[in-house]
């Protein structure tokens, strides 16, 4: 599975992203388990809430954090989100 560019991406209903303050980060809770996350790959899967695709994700972050070039790192990212079920496309 790949991400495709101009489908929206949205985090997984099996899943929840949510700050952790005993680890002061970013976590993702499923019934198995939980995945920590630095702070960019939390800042990526905040803004998989249905609204944006692959394209308004990266200019949303690249604005953010005021850079460029950021497509092939949140690109490879999201693919290994979309593998682990966090994620998911429309």
């Amino acid at each position: 599975m790949i991400i495709h560019p101009d489908q929206i991406i949205q985090f997984s209903p099996m899943h929840r992203l949510q700050w952790e303050e005993a680890q002061q980060k970013y976590v993702i809770l499923y019934p198995e388990g939980m995945v920590e996350l630095n702070q960019s790959s939390a800042e990526i899967l905040k803004l998989c809430d249905g609204s944006r695709n692959l394209p308004q994700i990266v200019s949303d972050l690249e604005a953010t954090f005021a850079t460029s070039g950021l497509t092939n790192d949140i690109t490879n990212f999201l693919n290994v989100a979309l593998q682990n079920g966090w994620i998911r496309q429309a």
